[in-house]
């Protein structure tokens, strides 16, 4: 039996050990929730969406940076032309002063033949000898300046333009980045079978064995088929990883028939189809704005890109929102 004394001091040893777990209790913090994996799946799910929107834009942007880059090539080529043609025709102005001076103190004149581009019409308006010029050698003159200057402005306003796409293409490609790397983040935070569990469920959709294409979309088909299981990477063109506007752009080469790397511009880039209409080959879209295009392969299925976690897989037509098709070549 305890005394008093040994009574008091076990007590105080229990509220000690209760007080220790409490505070240990209190220092751990509350049990954080586990994520839910539905969340998860829909936020992951939208990232990678994103993620393409911004990739597609970008493509966008790099078809239309090549094709102001081809009128800026051939704008400047345009602008050397016509400033040897200004330089041909100023020649021959200095001449016919030289020849209506000859033999003479040439005065005024001097000025006229050491003056630029700018003051030289308004120069040589001041000379009493311009009655005795050929009317049509300053007319030719005055018209190649014209033309020059309207050269130069418009290779300065494409140059701007260039630089401006060029902004935009590094914005949109951080944009992809961002938004990847969150989703990365997202499912780092999971255990391997949930992240397992979410990035393989868009690969439920057996491949077929044989997908009956013809003509040139048999070349089409069977290239794209053969790269089921490869790696979705934003703006990958092969050969061993792709995004959903490089695979169908490649595989559509292999028929002869040449795409732009982009969703929205494929989606002009042929005959367009009705759903009831789709035949193997045909090019299917999805979204508004288009910002995602697969392979239609019979049997109410497509093939292609999905996104960095499905890779290149075959799922159901309307597995996302459907837009239309079209009919390449």
């Amino acid at each position: 039996m305890l005394n008093g004394r040994t009574r008091f001091t076990t007590a105080l040893s229990a509220l000690a050990l209760v007080g220790s777990i409490g505070l240990m209790a209190s220092a751990s913090g509350p049990a954080q929730a586990e994520p839910d994996i539905d969340d998860v799946r829909a936020r992951v799910d939208r990232l990678f969406l994103e993620a393409e929107q911004a990739q597609e834009r970008y493509h966008d942007a790099k078809v239309e940076l090549d094709e102001l880059n081809d009128e800026l090539d051939s704008l400047e080529s345009d602008e050397v032309r016509q400033g040897d043609q200004v330089a041909e025709v100023r020649s021959d102005v200095r001449n016919a002063v030289i020849r209506q001076f000859q033999g003479q103190t040439l005065g005024p004149g001097g000025q006229l033949l050491n003056s630029d581009e700018d003051a030289f019409l308004n120069e040589l308006s001041t000379l009493t000898t311009v009655s005795d010029l050929q009317d049509s050698l300053l007319a030719d003159y005055n018209d190649e300046l014209k033309a020059y200057t309207i050269r130069r402005t418009e290779t300065a306003d494409r140059r701007d333009q260039v630089a401006d796409l060029e902004a935009e293409l590094q914005d949109e490609k951080e944009t992809v980045d961002d938004k990847l790397a969150e989703a990365e983040g997202l499912l780092e935070e999971l255990e391997a079978e949930e992240r397992a569990a979410i990035l393989s469920r868009d690969g439920d959709v057996r491949a077929p064995s044989d997908v009956p294409a013809e003509g040139r979309a048999a070349a089409a088909v069977d290239f794209l088929m053969a790269q089921i299981g490869d790696a979705y990477v934003y703006g990958a063109a092969g050969p061993d990883a792709w995004d959903c506007s490089g695979l169908t752009m490649m595989a559509w080469a292999q028929a002869g028939v040449s795409l732009p790397h982009s969703s929205s511009a494929q989606y002009s880039s042929g005959t367009r189809v009705s759903e009831s209409q789709l035949q193997p080959g045909d090019l299917v879209f999805y979204y508004s704005p288009i910002s995602h295009v697969e392979m239609y392969i019979g049997n109410g299925l497509i093939a292609g890109a999905a996104n960095p976690g499905a890779g290149v897989r075959v799922a159901d037509l309307h597995s996302m929102p459907y837009v239309g098709a079209v009919r390449p070549g």
